[in-house]
């Protein structure tokens, strides 16, 4: 018996956590868009303090669903894919957000992340990731909640 609660206690525990779970590329759908999430430049994801995995194909598709369902206080974890090193992801405040007409993301945005210490210079615009959620309400208002 004693067997049990403790598989049960163990099982509850590993349910809830924060950590995220590795995107399966061409497999894993975006929660947002629902199309395949492919590209490990673009990719991006946010998991819960409840533990809920929620991944995109895009980082635009994150700031729109993050805009539109999520209170900042709900979210444990926000990862992106860093443009310059496709594979790798960088939590949103080690990441500048650019927006330039030579990056071609998923969902026609022309964004993507590199580290804030990269050469933010090379692109058009940068943002921090509170300028980008800003950057996206001015070019859509409907998005306030």
């Amino acid at each position: 018996m004693k067997y049990y609660i403790f598989l049960f206690i163990g099982m509850l525990l590993v349910s809830c956590s924060n950590e995220p779970e590795p995107i399966v590329y061409g497999s894993d759908n975006c929660s947002y868009c629902k199309m395949t999430i492919v590209s490990k430049a673009h990719s991006a994801q946010m998991v819960t303090k409840k533990g809920k995995q929620i991944k995109y194909d895009a980082i635009e598709c994150m700031v729109q669903d993050n805009l539109q369902n999520y209170e900042t206080s709900e979210i444990a974890v926000m990862l992106v894919a860093n443009y310059e090193e496709p594979g790798t992801m960088l939590p949103v405040e080690e990441a500048s957000f650019v927006i330039d007409k030579k990056i071609t993301s998923p969902m026609g945005a022309n964004l993507a992340a590199i580290n804030k210490d990269g050469n933010r210079e090379e692109y058009s615009e940068a943002y921090t990731w509170n300028e980008l959620k800003k950057h996206f309400l001015k070019e859509d208002p409907q998005n306030l909640k």
